[in-house]
């Protein structure tokens, strides 16, 4: 649990509640991109925004589930016990 998950963490938080915004603004940049290389990378440019979209379906997290659809395992493993 380091900086990387923090910084994950707070990603996460700005993702949710703004995801068609961000997929907007993915959709847009593709455009641009499209219009001042003339349409010359555009199926690159459509792979690099769907991907780009799922991932703010999935809450910013690769090869994961979104937060709401994870399920919590249904037995955890005990604490482990401190020997004196």
């Amino acid at each position: 649990m380091g900086l990387i998950d923090d910084l994950k963490g707070k990603a996460q938080g700005l993702i949710q509640g703004n995801e068609q915004a961000i997929k907007d603004g993915i959709t847009k940049a593709g455009d641009f991109v499209d219009t001042k290389t003339g349409g010359k990378f555009a199926e690159q440019v459509d792979k690099i925004q769907d991907g780009a979209s799922k991932l703010v379906d999935q809450n910013g997290t690769p090869d994961e589930a979104p937060a709401a659809e994870q399920v919590p395992p249904v037995n955890p493993a005990p604490p482990v016990e401190q020997v004196p």
